[in-house]
């Protein structure tokens, strides 16, 4: 893999001061000791030692100040001023929004980078056109396949109740034949234990965090895509700020993205040894099921394009002019 320089803002934060002293409550949907909620607690402590306090960030991760699915509207209207979310679960809003999910197209930390990258612009110009401004964005390690039984074949699958928490999770549950149930992150382990849900696709570091071991027993690696979570302001608070404090706030929205990237790099080999370690079958996918899943792919890349549009085909066509 090649090496993730850190951008030269970074390295430069200036410790001004906004005019005004602020608060901001960032909403986080993740528990806190997952990593993302982790690096989004550094950048906060970052924004709020780089301005000598007079912008304090304090994050509210788990869902404690507003769940998931109510962070970004939330951040729009004001309500809280800064939030992270996972991008691809805005997808019903625009197909933009689910750049990251589309499976196969992407399917290592390399690639991922280089996808957003490509998306990066119009996902810039897409956000502000709905009053909010991008600060950062880290990818979650590849995305593999829990259930609590073993599968050989999308056969296998079929009648499952799987857990969906986007547009692209719930399209490939309805391909292989299973039954998608939106179960927002903080929900997952009630969902497991009460047979509410029976599957899922996710990272190693999301099973890890709700110790899936309690209700699941296998977890097949299929690298299908690496989802991204997000952090936006309010244009309106943005705006708001005078050019030291942006200045601040993007040198440590830098840091925060390098940092998290790397996080989830590490984290990837932790989270599926300890996996194996609390006694849950850790393995890639067999051929067939590869296959099979590989096909989904096609299918899911070819509707996807069609929804996206132009703007769609510009940014994978950008992205595949990088490999």
């Amino acid at each position: 893999m090649r090496k993730f320089a850190i951008p030269a803002s970074a390295l430069a934060i200036a410790m001004v001061s906004p005019a005004l002293a602020e608060k901001w409550d960032m909403p986080m949907g993740y528990s806190g000791t997952n990593f993302h909620s982790q690096t989004g607690a550094e950048f906060a402590e970052c924004v709020t030692t780089g301005t000598g306090g007079d912008l304090e960030v304090v994050t509210h991760p788990g869902g404690s100040l507003f769940k998931g699915n109510e962070i970004k509207r939330a951040v729009q209207t004001g309500q809280a001023l800064i939030g992270e979310r996972l991008l691809s679960a805005h997808q019903n809003e625009d197909p933009l929004f689910g750049i990251d999910s589309i499976p196969f197209l992407a399917t290592s930390f390399e690639d991922a980078e280089k996808l957003w990258e490509a998306a990066k612009p119009e996902m810039t110009a897409l956000l502000q056109s709905q009053g909010l401004h991008l600060l950062y964005s880290v990818p979650w390690p590849p995305q593999g396949l829990y259930f609590k039984k073993e599968v050989n074949s999308v056969a296998d699958m079929e009648g499952i109740k799987f857990r969906s928490y986007n547009t692209a999770t719930a399209r490939l549950a309805e391909l292989a034949g299973m039954i998608p149930i939106q179960i927002e992150a903080a929900e997952i382990s009630q969902a497991f234990a009460t047979g509410v849900a029976e599957s899922m696709v996710s990272s190693g570091s999301t099973g890890y965090d709700r110790k899936v071991w309690e209700s699941l027993t296998h977890f097949y690696e299929v690298d299908a895509w690496l989802p991204r979570n997000y952090v936006f302001v309010n244009s309106d608070a943005w705006n708001g700020l005078d050019d030291s404090a942006r200045n601040i706030i993007n040198g440590c929205a830098d840091l925060a993205a390098y940092a998290g990237l790397w996080r989830s790099i590490q984290y990837t080999g932790f989270t599926l040894s300890e996996l194996a370690k609390n006694g849950m079958t850790v393995q890639r996918a067999g051929d067939q099921l590869q296959g099979e899943l590989r096909e989904f792919g096609v299918i899911m890349t070819d509707e996807w394009l069609e929804n996206a549009g132009d703007t769609g085909r510009t940014v994978v066509d950008a992205f595949r002019a990088m490999q």
